[in-house]
């Protein structure tokens, strides 16, 4: 059962108004603006309180949340160093790495704003911890598994400043063998729990939803404005973030990317994704860590679920999860009798009724 075997994360508040802002393409009051943020953050809570300041004193702050990643996040330092930055600080939010991280961070770079976590708080807490220290007028958030090649921010703050109806601009993300990373998707709707995972997908791997919710149609070679591009390379005016809030803290490792463009979409900014900068990725190389990290992504994708879709769109996630779950069960049933090999069936009713009850 995909859903169940593998996920796919969403990849895995405090409020003001900017002084002014130029028209965004569909003109906005601000009463429907107010509306759609008031219908949002209604259905769940975002982390309130100090946001980015966004004072000018730097032009770019980078917030780069780690856990355990030592060598790869020495490599995302260096890469920085090497880019053709504009003024800037560099924020590390250590989470309670075992292997050196941060000792490493402060005996190398000892410029760069190194905060140490008792515990792992995970992404979203990590990001918002950063972000709250933050002083630039753009935010660049960062994952410790990335190297950013030189001329990549430069060419997005170039994107950024001369389209101010943009709140974020993300890059192409390459793999290390060079091909481009499909990262870029569209937001979840009804269809995608029924379609994504379970028979529906077995069946119709091809099935209209999934071209349109990970956007098959497109390559991802060429520019253009995206619904959701992902946070493990994503600029963000501290503006809109000071407008629609930070980083939900209830979705601690995946969606929470998807919250945030979805709740910049419903204030009336735009996201984009340039292709023609570049940033090297070694996927996962955090989330793999957790080992089996799907019951959080399920958690993760109900509250999501349940904020902008309201009571039955959870109820929803956990009928197309339940059908998932019986479709997978069928089939090891199935490989039983053939004598092929068949996982437990047991231990996932089991996760499966504690899921429900969430």
């Amino acid at each position: 059962m995909a859903a169940l075997r593998q996920g796919r994360c969403g990849e895995p508040r405090a409020r003001g108004r900017p002084a002014a802002r130029p028209p965004r393409g569909r003109t906005r009051g601000a009463g429907a603006r107010a509306a759609a943020r008031g219908r949002i953050e209604a259905r769940g809570r975002c982390a309130d309180g100090a946001v980015v300041s966004g004072d000018g004193r730097v032009k770019l702050s980078i917030v780069i949340p780690s856990w355990n990643t030592r060598e790869l996040l020495r490599a995302c330092l260096a890469s920085l160093e090497r880019a053709r930055l504009p003024e800037h600080e560099t924020i590390v939010i250590d989470n309670a790495s075992v292997d050196g991280s941060a000792d490493m961070v402060e005996r190398d770079f000892p410029r760069v704003l190194l905060q140490r976590n008792a515990r792992n708080e995970g992404f979203a807490i990590g990001c918002n911890q950063g972000l709250r220290r933050a002083r630039g007028a753009y935010v660049f958030l960062l994952n410790a598994d990335t190297e950013v090649e030189p001329e990549a921010v430069s060419r997005m703050l170039a994107y950024l400043d001369a389209h101010p109806g943009h709140a974020a601009i993300a890059p192409r993300l390459v793999s290390p063998d060079g091909s481009t990373q499909r990262t870029c998707m569209d937001f979840p709707n009804c269809w995608t729990p029924l379609c994504f995972g379970g028979p529906v997908e077995r069946w119709f791997p091809q099935n209209f939803e999934l071209r349109r919710y990970f956007m098959r149609d497109w390559d991802q070679q060429s520019s253009r404005d995206v619904p959701q591009p992902p946070a493990a390379a994503l600029i963000v005016r501290a503006s809109a973030l000071a407008e629609v809030g930070l980083f939900d803290e209830q979705l601690w490792l995946f969606y929470n990317d998807v919250d945030l463009s979805k709740r910049l979409h419903a204030a009336g900014w735009r996201t984009h994704y340039l292709a023609e900068a570049t940033v090297l990725h070694h996927i996962g190389a955090s989330t793999r860590q957790f080992g089996n990290f799907l019951p959080e992504w399920h958690k993760n994708r109900l509250h999501y679920y349940r904020k902008h879709h309201g009571r039955l769109g959870g109820l929803w996630v956990k009928a197309c999860t339940g059908l998932a779950a019986l479709d997978w069960s069928v089939e090891m049933l199935g490989r039983r009798v053939r004598g092929q090999g068949a996982e437990p069936i047991a231990p996932l009713w089991s996760k499966y009724w504690s899921y429900v009850r969430l």
